[in-house]
């Protein structure tokens, strides 16, 4: 029996960011084949296989073609237990994917090569520096015309603000593309356009080997040498420390559609790839190689299975073992509670598992118990931290149009708001439910799903909002007079605190110079 310490050791638990589109479900699915976890590349956009990406389950998704919902994979690879979260590329939900950041002890970054760095992948990176998470960047799409390599480089340390240092080096791209030179390994790779194989190797002794210029020409490999020169040249060397300590990114070039340099970047990443960390909880630092069991729940998903009305609280193990059916003390209501079926993921199947150790990913089935940033252990109270809910930027009121499911609705309305989807305010003047997101798609799937899930139809009404703001004072009478004189903008979250709705940046600024004496946040962690 392994013990706490080596399954520790062999665990990776990691996300998977980019921007809609350059590739990450695709990289995903290519990680899992490697991983045995799947047995055909479901090339999403073809007709032939009809299943589509292993990731991609809710109804909407498939629809859209865009990931709305994290999912968790593991698998194992070689000695390595790998956990897998695919996130949300689409910007409306990045709070998903800020949550995710929180249970992952890496990240792998995919940039299109053509398009370069973009927006979305700067804001992401910006969460990991301030958990200062390592990153390993893929430049996917090879095998299309895009940018210079050099010219990547240069943008991925300017628009991320991190070194970088690749580890392979591409031969060549788009339609003169012929392969891959492992920096990390000293090996060659020859490029062959072919979704379900892998390309083949070449062994070479080192970057003169003439066998490099059989394979791919002289001139090729001229510059191939000339190119390895100037990084060695360039960039400091690789220094897995640094890596680790969130300081320099290691760059993979490759083609994920083509399972190419895919293989590559599994391997150097559980290599290199730190395993689970330790994690701050506001009482103290808690280490995972700990006897005692610790956990936190940092997702809620409705509706894994349509079937059943049921919810699952996605849990990541931060401390111990995890065992079924085990007493665990439940630290906001203070309960005692056994799970006599917590389950593992591979996409949509699940399986129930006995054990999971720190970084795996358990769900649990959830009857409204939990909420998102709940601590479980053993007994110890412990409070994980940096669970925020940003401050919404969208806002629509919520009405139903069908009085006889006014149940669905409610039921329907609260489960996704567990789930972190959305955030419901109830206006204190006119007791209206209000509806804020972070992006206009959030809408349609709250609609659609409150209609597929719960057979609740709602419609939406405009409202014109600026910013909600969370407030407080330590001084209840500068409080009371705020909420009087501002009583039509007055409204509660669904932990009954205080927000201010502000209609304009201007109303906002103003409140602020006129009520010192109150405190606005932008994030309900204060």
């Amino acid at each position: 029996m392994a013990t706490l310490a080596e399954e520790i050791q062999r665990r990776r638990t990691f996300a998977i960011i980019s921007h809609p589109d350059a590739g990450k479900t695709t990289l995903t699915e290519k990680l899992l084949l490697f991983g045995g976890a799947i047995h055909i590349a479901g090339a999403v956009k073809s007709n032939k296989i009809k299943k589509t990406a292993t990731s991609d389950w809710m109804e909407i998704e498939k629809q859209r073609g865009i990931s709305v919902a994290t999912s968790v994979m593991g698998f194992n690879y070689g000695d390595y237990k790998i956990n897998i979260l695919d996130t949300p590329g689409h910007q409306d939900f990045a709070e998903d994917t800020y949550r995710t950041l929180t249970a992952v002890d890496s990240v792998i970054i995919v940039v299109d090569v053509a398009k370069g760095v973009e927006q979305q992948t700067r804001r992401l990176m910006e969460v990991c520096r301030m958990r200062n998470t390592p990153v390993i960047i893929f430049v996917n799409k090879l095998d299309r015309e895009g940018r210079d390599p050099f010219e990547i480089l240069d943008e991925l340390e300017a628009e991320l603000k991190i070194s970088v240092r690749p580890l392979s080096w591409p031969i060549n791209i788009g339609a003169k593309f012929k392969g891959v030179y492992n920096i990390y390994e000293h090996s060659l790779d020859l490029f062959t356009p072919n979704k379900q194989k892998v390309s083949e190797r070449v062994e070479i002794d080192n970057v003169n080997d003439p066998r490099i210029d059989e394979a791919v020409g002289s001139a090729d490999a001229k510059k191939l040498r000339d190119d390895l020169e100037l990084i060695e040249g360039v960039y400091p060397e690789f220094n897995v420390e640094d890596y680790r300590a969130g300081l320099v990114a290691p760059v993979f070039f490759g083609s994920a559609l083509n399972t190419f340099g895919v293989k590559e970047l599994l391997d150097c990443f559980v290599e290199i790839a730190p395993a689970p960390k330790p994690v701050d909880a506001e009482e103290r630092r808690v280490e995972p190689a700990e006897e005692q069991f610790s956990g936190f729940v940092f997702k809620i998903h409705a509706n894994m299975d349509p079937n059943h009305r049921s919810c699952i609280a996605f849990v990541k193990v931060c401390s111990g073992k995890f065992e079924r059916n085990a007493p665990y003390r439940h630290i906001r209501s203070g309960k005692t509670l056994r799970f006599a079926a917590p389950t593992a993921f591979m996409a949509q199947k699940k399986s129930i598992v006995d054990e999971a150790f720190p970084g795996d990913i358990v769900g649990i089935p959830d009857t409204g118990t939990f909420k998102i940033g709940d601590t479980l252990t053993q007994g110890e109270i412990l409070h994980y931290k940096g669970l925020p809910s940003f401050s919404p930027e969208m806002f629509k009121y919520i009405e139903n149009t069908d009085p006889m499911k006014s149940k669905q609705l409610e039921k329907g309305i609260q489960q996704l708001m567990d789930e972190g989807v959305a955030q419901l305010f109830t206006n204190q003047f006119n007791g209206r439910k209000i509806i804020g997101t972070v992006g206009q798609l959030q809408f349609e799937v709250i609609q659609y799903r409150l209609l597929h899930e719960y057979g609740a139809q709602c419609r939406w009404e405009p409202i014109s909002l600026y910013k909600a703001c969370w407030i407080e004072s330590e001084n209840p009478e500068a409080l009371a007079a705020f909420k009087k004189r501002k009583h039509q903008f007055m409204a509660t979250d669904r932990e009954g605190r205080d927000v201010f709705l502000a209609d304009s940046g201007y109303v906002l600024t103003m409140a602020r110079q006129d009520f010192p004496e109150i405190n606005f946040h932008f994030s309900s962690e204060f």
